[in-house]
């Protein structure tokens, strides 16, 4: 099964995670294999996405890692950033490309630094379940989640303090979260067959 798919900032790749753990990166024009299979992660790959340059790769696996790939090589740049508890279930660049936020199946969300692979903000706490969804808005000044408890959370991320929430409206696990380009709205789809 592909898991999740992220596309270049230039629009002519796309990087998908697969059931066998590996990541592949595809041209978009020919469906050629570009680089892959990338692996080193010990179960599925839940979440990819690219930095906001094109050139590293992050991911997010059921081994409850965080791995950071070179998109050219892809050859890991990082070591695995070790914290949660549980599946890692989503990943995001920020727009500065300095940071990486996570949500995560043991209900929390955290900020890494790429460089070092610190953990510089978490764990936040503040869903009742499984973060399901993570979305850094436009500006990088906030982090939206998603959980299985019907609830959406925007994060100040950089001290970590709740600006906005719980939203409250799903009756089922969110999903999907995303911002839109002026950062004025999120979008949300749910369990229980609606986007909002």
């Amino acid at each position: 099964a592909v898991y999740c798919v992220a596309y270049s900032p230039d629009g002519k790749h796309i990087a998908s995670g697969w059931s066998d753990n590996a990541i592949w990166i595809l041209y978009v024009d020919t469906g050629e294999v570009v680089v892959g299979p990338m692996t080193g992660h010990d179960d599925w790959i839940c979440s990819v996405d690219f930095s906001p340059n094109g050139e590293l790769i992050v991911s997010g696996s059921a081994d409850k890692t965080i791995r950071i790939w070179n998109a050219k090589t892809g050859e890991l740049e990082a070591w695995p950033f070790i914290g949660h508890e549980d599946v890692v279930r989503s990943v995001a660049f920020s727009p500065s490309g300095k940071f990486v936020a996570s949500g995560s199946f043991d209900k929390t969300v955290r900020v890494w630094n790429v460089e070092t692979g610190e953990c510089v903000l978490g764990p936040l706490r503040g869903h009742n379940d499984a973060v399901t969804s993570i979305a850094y808005s436009p500006c990088g000044k906030y982090i939206a989640s998603g959980s299985s408890d019907g609830t959406i959370i925007i994060w100040d991320s950089e001290t970590g303090e709740v600006t906005h929430g719980p939203l409250i409206g799903h009756t089922h696990e969110v999903a999907s979260i995303c911002y839109s380009p002026n950062g004025k709205l999120i979008a949300s789809g749910s369990f229980d067959r609606t986007v909002r």
